[in-house]
């Protein structure tokens, strides 16, 4: 199971610079059982090495803006370090409920972007170069507590905001999410929080899987194929919610059993 879904996600990775994250946490949490933190650290590494893969693509035909590219790191570098220090703080075994229920959320934003209404200002970037450190540090630190968000919430400033074609965006982001990558892969391998049976078997079918996808790029209608990605990822975000408030239920009604002892026979039918 774990070699196909690192296929599956690495190839939507290659062929549209996005999911990463988005898919790989929610399928950690809810198909692999993995705590939250070890998703997210699992998930960075994962990520790092397909856009490692990924990005000799998009370099090797020049679509990489190298300014852009400088000042998105600029600003995110930052906030993901604020991100994976929030997200240290909080990955406790007792809140780990809670936890689910923030990725939950922060997945399913970054997904729903797709599908905003586009206003289109393609000079801002030209005109307005020194904002794009303070746009990219809320990516920084999204990125950071969840492993997502430099992909949706990347193109989407990029895409948008700036006059590169459609294709130089990806080459940009992709690059630009390697670097988060890298930098919170060293973070979460220092922490130990990183599942080593997990991630080996998820590169054995990624590997592969952003290759071909990469290959097949200019073949497929990445717009459209974004959409349905986004669908997804925003349906997982959105079952991560619902698991970790069901999950928080038991334990509430457990706690106020050990405060009252008569709380189970009142509440009993």
């Amino acid at each position: 199971m774990n070699f196909l879904l690192g296929f599956v996600i690495a190839l939507v990775v290659g062929l549209t610079g996005i999911g990463g994250g988005s898919f790989t946490v929610p399928a950690l949490l809810l198909m692999v059982g993995l705590p939250a933190g070890e998703a997210v650290g699992t998930a960075f590494v994962f990520a790092g090495v397909l856009r490692l893969v990924a990005a000799p693509f998009y370099l090797a035909s020049r679509h990489v803006h190298s300014r852009y590219f400088r000042l998105l790191v600029i600003g995110a570098v930052p906030g993901l370090v604020l991100g994976i220090f929030a997200l240290r703080v909080l990955a406790k075994p007792a809140s780990n409920s809670a936890v689910v229920i923030i990725l939950g959320l922060l997945l399913a934003f970054s997904s729903s972007i797709t599908f905003v209404p586009r206003i289109r200002n393609p000079h801002f970037a030209s005109k307005n170069s020194r904002w794009l450190p303070w746009l990219a540090f809320p990516i920084g630190v999204e990125s950071g507590f969840s492993s997502a968000g430099a992909g949706a919430l990347g193109t989407m400033l990029l895409l948008n905001y700036s006059e590169m074609a459609p294709a130089q965006v990806v080459g940009t982001d992709i690059l630009f999410g390697l670097v988060l990558a890298v930098i919170g892969s060293l973070a979460h391998w220092t922490f130990g929080s990183i599942s080593t049976t997990t991630l080996p078997q998820l590169l054995a079918g990624g590997l592969p899987g952003v290759v071909i996808g990469c290959l097949l790029a200019r073949r497929v209608p990445a717009q459209k194929l974004k959409a349905v990605v986004a669908a997804v990822g925003l349906l997982a975000g959105l079952q991560l919610v619902w698991s970790g408030v069901h999950s928080i239920a038991p334990k509430a009604a457990l706690a106020q059993t050990k405060l009252d002892p008569q709380w189970t026979r009142r509440v009993r039918p």
